[in-house]
């Protein structure tokens, strides 16, 4: 009797099996499927991110089959990408008025119209790929980012707060409005949380990171120092020649570390030579600044502007070496002739009655004090650095030889107990530096999002109007002024998607010479003020706590002019070579 149940009940399960999938059968036989793909792109035929996509069959809202289950809207990936799928009775297509609508905040509300024979038909299925353009729209959005972005900026620039704390709350100010204001009017969405996040470039963070670890821990070893003394003794107790080693030097050392930590460890050994050398220490001071960031300039990993260029075009190791080092040093000979004028009187007044006792002194109190961390230092060092010169071979980012070298010599470091772990990670990794570049990319990004920096890049064109040399003058000289008054990060950062698209529509810049005028502005233009980069700040700072103030007039005086020479001899040389 049991059999006969579970056999009738089973015979009874197959029969409605069978009958809904010859129903579902005669339903799909009765219906045609629609694929319509594509990308979102705007002006500059950028992919547009986040972009929410409704589709309309004769005027009124029609479901979307989204990973198997209906939906009534769908938005764009991070490339832009979307793909609809959606089911319509058969025959249906003749008579139907198919739309999408585009909508996203900072853009104009965009309705594509679809017809019959604009899909590729097979079968019953229906196919069309297209990429659509949509048009900037300064909305509410726009503008806040905007207000919120300058704010951020002026605060930034004219130190009026950390500069941490000012990006922080220029991003989080971004967020808590989309959140807010975004929630009810679609039109105040800045930037999501998924889009900052995104925007944050950690091949950055992680290569500062990397970096900071290593020259923390070879900074125990007194090699820094050392080199100090050894350029002492080289030059014989001539200050002239002196400030020429320490300045080739800091250049030398700037264009392999990062120059904020260059300076950070040179200016305290600067101003005990000066003030051994009865000179004010800002003649020697200054021009180190100098080096540093002209030094700097040489590579990818000298200075932040570069690690950023590099890190978002994709520009190797040895791109920047080819392309910078040659003008670079001829800045650096200048920078040597100009110092010789400024600061000659001044270096006369160094006198050392026995400079071999002198050197003595240096010689003890400036000396190695850890030559087995040293040696595996340099050999991790020479490791990093050989990696960051073959990366592009090896197809991997900057910051992955950096980590690596980092966590090499910090493990030996440890577990040799040559360093304590607490106090590096403390001391010796500026937190700070990382927060503020993790915060920028969020405001640059929401900025990017808004609108801001697209009419920025209209306006460059457009001044341009498609010239190659007047692109090349106005990248450069743009740059280094207002890189000269502002944080010359910053600055990049919102330079780099606006250079990334001239390089794009102007004939002839494929050679990349936009982004290496973008880097010589940047970085050179630094030298304007003593606020235009890091190392400016950092050595300012180091000074006026050992009672060596630089008023701004006082280092401007020196430092502007300066920098507009090394900026022209940059000009002629990209208009000679590009």
């Amino acid at each position: 009797m049991k059999r006969l149940i579970f056999l009738f009940f089973f015979c009874l399960l197959l029969f409605n099996v069978s009958a809904f999938a010859t129903e579902a059968e005669n339903s799909k036989e009765n219906m045609d499927v629609f694929y319509i793909s594509g990308t979102i792109l705007d002006s500059h035929k950028e992919p547009v991110k986040e972009a929410e996509i409704t589709l309309f069959v004769n005027g009124k809202p029609h479901k979307i089959i989204t990973d198997h289950k209906e939906t009534e809207k769908t938005v764009t990936s991070s490339h832009g990408t979307f793909q609809l799928k959606f089911q319509l009775p058969k025959g249906e297509i003749d008579t139907a008025k198919i739309q999408i609508e585009i909508v996203k905040s900072s853009y104009k509300r965009t309705t594509v119209d679809f017809k019959k024979e604009d899909f590729a038909v097979k079968g019953n299925e229906f196919y069309i790929s297209r990429d659509i353009m949509i048009q900037r729209h300064l909305g509410p959005a726009f503008w806040i980012a905007t207000a919120v972005f300058l704010i951020a900026y002026a605060l930034i620039s004219f130190e009026l707060l950390h500069r941490t704390v000012a990006a922080m709350i220029g991003a989080a100010t971004m967020l808590i409005l989309t959140y807010t204001l975004g929630t009810f009017n679609p039109e105040f969405h800045i930037i999501s949380f998924e889009r900052a996040i995104e925007a944050i470039d950690m091949n950055v963070i992680f290569l500062l990171m990397g970096m900071m670890i290593i020259i923390g821990v070879l900074k125990h070893t007194g090699v820094f120092q050392w080199c100090a003394y050894m350029s002492y003794k080289i030059a014989r107790g001539n200050v002239m020649t002196l400030a020429v080693i320490s300045c080739f030097f800091i250049a030398f050392t700037s264009a392999f570390l990062d120059n904020v930590t260059t300076m950070l460890l040179y200016t305290p050994v600067l101003i005990e030579i000066a003030i051994a050398l009865k000179i004010n220490p800002l003649s020697l001071l200054i021009p180190g600044i100098m080096a540093s960031n002209v030094g700097g300039t040489a590579t990818l990993i000298g200075d932040p502007p570069n690690i950023m260029i590099g890190s978002y075009t994709g520009l190797t190791f040895m791109q920047f070496v080819y392309a910078l080092t040659p003008v670079v040093i001829i800045s650096m000979i200048a920078l040597v002739i100009y110092n010789k004028f400024f600061y000659s009187k001044e270096y006369k007044k160094g006198k050392v009655d026995d400079v071999n006792a002198f050197i003595s002194y240096l010689r003890e109190e400036y000396k190695i004090t850890d030559k087995t961390l040293l040696g595996y230092g340099l050999f991790i060092m020479a490791l990093v650095v050989s990696f960051f010169a073959t990366h592009g071979i090896w197809h991997m980012e900057v910051s992955i030889p950096a980590l690596f070298g980092a966590g090499l010599l910090f493990t030996y470091a440890v577990l040799t107990k040559k360093v304590k772990m607490l106090e590096l990670i403390e001391k010796d990794i500026e937190w700070t530096t990382l927060l503020f570049f993790i915060f920028l990319f969020i405001i640059v990004g929401a900025v990017e999002e808004a609108g801001l920096l697209a009419v920025i890049a209209d306006w460059v064109h457009q001044l341009s109007a498609g010239n190659l040399t007047i692109a090349i003058c106005l990248i450069l000289w743009v740059s280094a002024i207002m890189s000269a008054f502002v944080d010359n990060i910053p600055f990049t950062a919102t330079m780099l998607p606006i250079v990334a698209y001239l390089t794009k529509v102007i004939p002839g810049a494929e050679s990349n010479v936009l982004w290496w005028a973008l880097a010589l502005g940047a970085c050179l233009g630094g030298n304007g003020t003593m606020i235009g980069a890091s190392a400016n700040v950092v050595t300012v700072g180091i000074a006026e706590a050992a009672g060596y103030r630089i008023s701004f007039f006082g280092f401007f005086k020196y430092a502007f002019l300066y920098m507009l020479i090394s900026v022209a001899i940059c000009n002629v040389w990209l208009l000679l070579f590009y």
